[in-house]
């Protein structure tokens, strides 16, 4: 639609000023902060939603079935107000651009958001906030996505930690001295603003086309956590919370997920806290993105041989269980977490190809895909990263099936070939390879 005629449509006449609420890696209204936030203003509130067609342009799987979850989630949103005569702005177009036509149809007093910490959204709300400040109004983002952020888990000295136990502790100390209360909107509903329903987009609108894969659930029993720390290393079993597609993009609350933990697993709640580290250490150091956290490491001659790299993509390595792990990220989106360490550590050992190459192979085919987490982990596995394992340590991926898959569940259920000639043979030997990654990293590292 063209910049005057997509709220025009409405047949709404605009009079009067309004906040915005602006949805991004929030899409709930339950204990939403920023939203709470807006709603709990003197005006009345237009939630929007922007499909930020620099990212979504930039995508070449046009079926990608993270825009399909966003999809179906603005899509519920919507619906819901739409049944109390509210309704959600659904725009396709650079942010910037967006606000530029909300802020010819709207008097807009303020805008609320929840932060993001990825480079490219600190740059986006930053020139946002400028265009707003120009037209008097105020750009207003709080803490949702983390428990803490930016400074303040830190060091005595002041400085941001890079290594996990100890900023895990400091971390749970600090927790146990703050208060975490649910923000509730419910009975705030009514300061939404009345407003007829507006046009919304079809994903074909703008180049896409809705997925198969099934979502994983936001609802996680309480059982899964209470047994996660006896599980969640068995690929075989429904072991994880697969609550990472949830967290990414909000359709879970952080603060609830994270209560849960602290009441039932110790353990789980590390994993939490391991998701706000690597968004702590974004945040302070964002070179990682496309360097190595330890800039020595910068100096690996990694072999990067596209051939066996391709191999590595589709699963027909000859190591089973890391065969499956790929071969389960391709079809479902979704890769076991001990699986995924094992994969990443024999791209990176056992072939000597960048951590880059996987890392974005990963971004491009995981539900769950969160820069922070993705990055800290690739680099944890290739050695290169903060608190990363140590170069020396190459994981042995018949010993990794042996003691997590030892009735070969798990590769049975991925390589139904698996034992027959139509498997292929190893495409290195572990013995060589592990000593051919010591060496190239003693190289570089001495």
């Amino acid at each position: 639609m063209s910049d005057v005629d997509f709220l025009k449509v409405t047949g709404n006449s605009m009079k009067g000023k309004v906040n915005i609420f602006w949805f991004r890696r929030d899409l709930r209204f339950d204990d939403n902060i920023a939203l709470y936030h807006a709603l709990s203003s003197e005006l009345p509130v237009l939630p929007l939603f922007i499909f930020d067609s620099g990212i979504l342009d930039k995508l070449t799987n046009r079926g990608d079935a993270r825009v399909s979850f966003i999809y179906n989630e603005i899509e519920k949103l919507k619906k819901t107000l739409e049944k109390d005569g509210r309704s959600l702005c659904v725009l396709y177009a650079k942010p910037l651009d967006a606000f530029l036509r909300i802020t010819k149809e709207f008097d807009v007093e303020a805008v609320f958001a929840n932060k993001d910490y990825e480079p490219y959204a600190i740059q986006r709300d930053t020139e946002v906030a400028e265009f707003l400040k120009t037209k008097n109004i105020q750009f207003r983002a709080f803490k949702d996505h983390v428990i803490f952020e930016e400074n303040e888990v830190l060091k005595d000295n002041c400085e941001p930690y890079t290594v996990f136990t100890p900023y895990s502790r400091k971390w749970k100390k600090q927790l146990a001295q703050t208060e975490i209360a649910p923000f509730s909107s419910e009975k705030l509903w009514g300061n939404f603003l009345k407003i007829k329903p507006f046009p919304f987009l079809h994903l074909e609108d703008f180049g896409f086309v809705h997925s198969s894969l099934n979502f994983p659930s936001s609802e996680v029993s309480d059982v899964i956590i209470r047994e996660y720390a006896t599980k969640r290393d068995l690929p075989a079993v429904e072991g994880t919370s697969k609550l990472g597609l949830h967290l990414r993009f909000g359709t879970v609350s952080i603060r609830k997920v994270t209560l849960k933990a602290r009441s039932l697993s110790d353990v789980f709640l590390n994993e939490l806290i391991w998701r706000n580290f690597f968004i702590d250490i974004l945040w302070h150091f964002p070179y990682v993105v496309n360097t190595s956290f330890k800039p020595k490491y910068n100096r690996i001659e990694w072999r990067n041989n596209a051939m066996e790299f391709e191999k590595w993509c589709r699963g027909n390595t000859g190591y089973p269980m890391v065969d499956a792990g790929m071969r389960e990220l391709n079809e479902t989106g979704f890769m076991h977490n001990r699986v995924r360490m094992l994969t990443a550590s024999f791209l990176t050992k056992h072939l000597l190809i960048d951590w880059r190459w996987g890392e974005a192979y990963f971004a491009e085919k995981l539900l769950d895909y969160e820069l922070a987490s993705n990055n800290g982990n690739w680099q944890w596995a290739a050695g290169s990263g903060c608190d990363a394992a140590p170069y020396f340590r190459v994981f042995n991926p018949e010993i990794q099936q042996k003691k997590f898959d030892p009735k070969g569940e798990y590769i049975f259920k991925w390589i139904p070939e698996h034992g027959t000639l139509n498997y292929p043979a190893p495409l290195v030997e572990h013995k060589f390879a592990r000593e051919r990654a010591l060496a190239a990293y003693k190289k570089a590292l001495d």
